[in-house]
């Protein structure tokens, strides 16, 4: 896939690395954080998502949108291969709030070697996670601006990916494809099960904390500090996702019917 990789770094805000280097892996990660959305409106739109490099780079850069996993990381993956780093797509499970694993390709996240031999896990798919990419291989605490997050080995061989404390997924270290993730991103766009199929989300990190808008509601955190205001008409929903996202809709998305 061709694609320019210089309206990708004008997109997020980052100059072109030298070198595909552990650092500019760490500039680019934050940069994709501040400056793309984890969002799920899509779903609630009607819109196809196609899982293919030159659909999701689309969105990402031509769109000026966001996504989720799929959508995230398999743009930045395209960007980061592109600037010459090693990228493999790695498949992984979401726990739930009672620690069991989802569906098997759940969710997406990127193991990356850099041209100083470094091997890292990034993430900038996962809504609130770490800022920086996690050393792959290290097995002690982590500390990053968003958590302490720790990487363990689990007896089947696979890894468990934790912050402050609590599992986040079960990280499967075989390399995939990008259209291995079809089953999962099928189902969690359409599935009444989905968390994707009954809520709105629309989430970035910026300089200070972090702005939410779900629904109605828009949810500001600054220096720790949560600021949460209800949005009274559509216009200043639009007005919202334009001003806080860079997201320019036409209509409002209403989360759909779920079948009884």
């Amino acid at each position: 896939m061709e694609f320019d990789t210089d309206a990708y770094l004008r997109r997020i805000g980052a100059e072109r690395p030298a070198a595909p280097t552990t650092r500019a892996l760490h500039d680019l990660h934050l940069a994709h954080l501040r400056a793309v959305p984890f969002e799920n409106l899509s779903i609630h739109l009607g819109e196809d998502i196609e899982l293919t490099e030159d659909s999701l780079v689309a969105k990402v850069v031509g769109a000026r949108r966001g996504g989720f996993c799929y959508e995230l990381n398999g743009a930045f993956a395209a960007l980061l291969t592109a600037l010459g780093f090693e990228v493999t797509l790695l498949q992984a499970r979401v726990y739930d709030a009672e620690g069991r694993p989802g569906i098997p390709y759940d969710h997406m996240a990127l193991r990356v070697r850099t041209s100083d031999g470094d091997d890292r896990l990034a993430d900038v798919g996962f809504g609130a996670h770490s800022h920086y990419p996690l050393a792959f291989d290290e097995r002690g605490d982590q500390p990053d601006p968003g958590g302490t997050f720790r990487i363990t080995e689990t007896p089947e061989g696979d890894l468990d990916v934790s912050m402050d404390g609590k599992a986040q997924y079960v990280l499967d270290r075989r390399p995939r494809a990008l259209g291995d993730f079809t089953s999962g991103a099928w189902w969690h766009r359409t599935s009444p099960r989905s968390h994707f199929t009954r809520s709105l989300v629309c989430s970035m990190l910026t300089g200070t904390g972090r702005i939410t808008l779900s629904g109605r509601t828009l949810t500001t955190t600054k220096d720790g500090e949560r600021h949460t205001t209800e949005l009274a008409t559509d216009a200043d929903v639009l007005d919202a996702y334009a001003t806080h996202f860079g997201i320019a809709l036409k209509q409002v998305p209403q989360v759909r019917a779920q079948p009884a």
